[in-house]
C-alpha cells in the first residue's frame, strides 16, 4: 500500500493575544500550513523535483524543517545533549539531497516528533530566555520569530513545488 501524507486541519488562533501565546500559536499555524500543503501526496510525489533547474522537493523540505526544529529548539535553546538529526560531515544540504521516496512516511513522522519535542523544550521558557549564538545572546522570542520566518519562506517554496507536482494550489 502506498503511503500518502494525511490531511491536516490548521488551527485558528487568538490574533490579539499576549506574545507568549501569539508567537507559539503563529508558529503552530505555519507548521500546520506546511503539512497541509503535503496532504494527499505520495512519497514519490514528495520526492519529485518539479521546478527546474532547482532540485528542491517537498521531501527535502520535510527533512530540512525537522533538522531546524531540532537544531534551534533542542540543541541551541534547550542545550540538550543530543546529536544533530543529520551528520554535518555529510554536508550542510544533506537534508535536501537524500530523496528516498520509500522513506517519506518516516521523514514525515520525524518532523512531527521534532515539532512535538521543540514545543516541549520551549514550553516553560520565558521569551526573554537567551542562549549563546556565536558569542551573541539569542532570545526565545527571536527564536520564535526566526522559525516563523523559516516556515513562511518554505511554505512559499512548497506552494510552487506542489502546484508543479499535481496542479493543486491553495492557501
Amino acid at each position: 500500500m502506498t503511503w500518502t501524507a494525511p490531511e491536516v486541519t490548521r488551527p485558528s488562533g487568538d490574533t490579539a493575544a499576549d506574545e507568549r501565546i501569539l508567537l507559539p500559536s503563529l508558529l503552530t499555524w505555519h507548521r500546520s500550513t506546511f503539512l497541509h500543503k503535503l496532504a494527499g501526496l505520495t512519497g514519490e510525489q514528495l520526492a519529485t523535483a518539479s521546478v527546474p533547474p532547482s532540485n528542491l522537493t517537498l521531501l527535502g523540505l520535510v527533512r530540512h524543517l525537522a533538522k531546524v526544529e531540532r537544531f534551534w529548539f533542542r540543541l541551541r535553546y534547550a542545550a540538550q545533549d543530543i546529536e544533530p538529526l543529520y551528520d554535518p560531515a555529510l554536508g550542510k544540504d544533506h537534508d535536501f539531497e537524500v530523496l528516498d521516496a520509500t522513506k517519506a512516511e518516516e521523514a514525515y513522522d520525524i518532523l512531527l516528533e521534532e515539532i512535538r519535542l521543540a514545543d516541549e523544550a520551549a514550553a516553560g521558557g520565558s521569551l526573554d530566555d537567551t542562549f549563546d549564538l556565536g558569542g551573541n545572546p539569542f532570545s526565545l522570542r527571536m527564536l520564535y520569530i526566526h522559525m516563523i520566518g523559516e516556515y513562511a519562506r518554505h511554505n512559499g517554496h512548497a506552494d510552487l513545488i506542489r502546484e508543479r507536482v499535481d496542479g493543486h494550489t491553495g492557501a
